[in-house]
């Protein structure tokens, strides 16, 4: 697949992961800073960063590239979370990570 292909893929994996797949439960159980009671933040936190690393290890084949995906996702989601940053810069750092996932795989080839 080329890399054009594959950061399409990657955007649209995001796009799904990111609307319809989260949610409006885990949009709002997420939050450390507004929990829902009774509802630990960083299962749902935890959760949703992993649909997003499993879009990513499937769109990609690479484990690694999946397990990254799922940390930076959970760090910047956080971060958004505590005011640091607008849905828009948000956004924007998670499309950054597909391009940062493309140009790996163009400089190292396949990630494990």
């Amino acid at each position: 697949m080329g890399q054009l292909a594959t950061f399409a893929l990657l955007v649209a994996g995001h796009a799904a992961a990111d609307y319809p797949l989260q949610g409006d439960f885990l949009a709002r159980a997420k939050n450390r800073f507004a929990p829902l009671p009774g509802v630990p933040f960083y299962q749902a936190l935890g959760a949703h960063a992993v649909m997003h690393g499993g879009m990513v290890g499937l769109i990609t084949g690479s484990l690694i590239l999946g397990l990254a995906e799922a940390a930076v996702h959970a760090l910047i989601d956080d971060a958004k979370c505590a005011g640091r940053l607008s849905f828009n810069q948000d956004q924007a750092l998670h499309i950054g990570c597909k391009v940062l996932w493309c140009a790996l795989i163009a400089m190292f080839g396949a990630i494990p």
